[in-house]
């Protein structure tokens, strides 16, 4: 494994990262229930349903990174609140359609039944293509101060949330059960599945302060691309140690699946090492940024230890 690079520590009279986290999660919160449409307003049924998929729900990690890297260019925090709630709605969009009958057929969700469960499957479908609408409509405010960087940012969302990123990856998962994979061939999936919107979300919330230089926007890109395979190293690591209760979604569902993973490639170890280089490459690449790229350092940490 590579040297460990030096990691920055926390300023004094900064909040703890525990702290740090609970309140952008609450601040994420608030603003999703206040930017998704009331239950009660018609069509009610959808809209009850689009509350249920996206409110109380996960670690948001998506959302994390946003504001994490929103520190590096000094962002408004408005600004970071409607990007990182357009990421998370996609985030939602997608684990809605994922968990259907036609995808992966999944009854367990954030430790609830999922939406196609708890309403139904024409529900489920139409609260995944309301809330990736919704995103777009949140990045379209105009609130955001100039207009091509604006533009910027809803054209990195789309195409990190389409045929060219999640949608792509997750059309190469379902053609690939029951395939042997290499690595490189489930490297490419992830780059798309998850790292796709995982990088989308460092860069937008970059994206939302002062320009960055040409060097530090590739070493923030280098980061990004970094931490979202290490987010799917260490996810399918948890699929296999991990317990239902845990995981708050089904575990051993990969394997049962015959779903090509990190651990049925490499075995354990091994992803474990590959997930310490991942980590060891990721803060390497946030050395340039010094001491404002506490969070992600923090943030890259808190992705690693995920409970194995």
């Amino acid at each position: 494994t590579m040297s460990e690079p030096t990691v920055v520590h926390a300023n004094s009279r900064d909040p703890s990262f525990a702290d740090w986290m609970r309140g952008v999660q609450a601040q994420l919160e608030a603003a999703l229930a206040r930017n998704l449409p009331p239950g009660e307003a018609i069509p009610g049924r959808l809209h009850q349903a689009m509350r249920y998929a996206s409110l109380d729900g996960g670690k948001r990690v998506r959302p994390l990174l946003v504001f994490a890297a929103g520190d590096l260019t000094d962002a408004a925090r408005e600004r970071l609140e409607l990007a990182a709630s357009a990421v998370e709605l996609i985030h939602s969009y997608s684990l809605v359609h994922d968990d259907l009958p036609c995808m992966d057929d999944d009854v367990l969700r954030r430790g609830r039944p999922t939406c196609h469960v708890e309403y139904d499957e024409a529900t489920a479908l139409l609260v995944g293509d309301s809330l990736q609408s919704l995103a777009f409509e949140l990045l379209a405010r105009e609130d955001f101060g100039d207009g091509a960087r604006q533009l910027e940012m809803v054209r990195l969302l789309a195409r990190a949330s389409g045929s060219c990123g999640m949608a792509g990856g997750q059309s190469i998962d379902l053609e690939s059960v029951g395939k042997t994979l290499n690595q490189p061939e489930l490297e490419l999936m992830h780059a798309l599945k998850t790292g796709a919107l995982i990088r989308a979300a460092v860069i937008l919330g970059a994206l939302c302060g002062k320009p960055l230089s040409t060097t530090e926007r590739e070493a923030l890109d280098r980061f990004a691309k970094r931490v979202g395979l290490l987010f799917q190293v260490v996810d399918d690591i948890l699929d296999c140690t991990a317990s239902t209760a845990t995981l708050g979604k089904t575990a051993g569902k990969d394997a049962a699946a015959e779903k090509p993973t990190y651990v049925s490639l490499l075995g354990l170890e091994r992803a474990r090492e590959l997930a310490a280089d991942l980590r060891a490459q990721a803060l390497q690449a946030l050395n340039l940024f010094g001491e404002r790229s506490q969070r992600l350092v923090e943030l890259t940490d808190f992705i690693t230890r995920r409970k194995f």
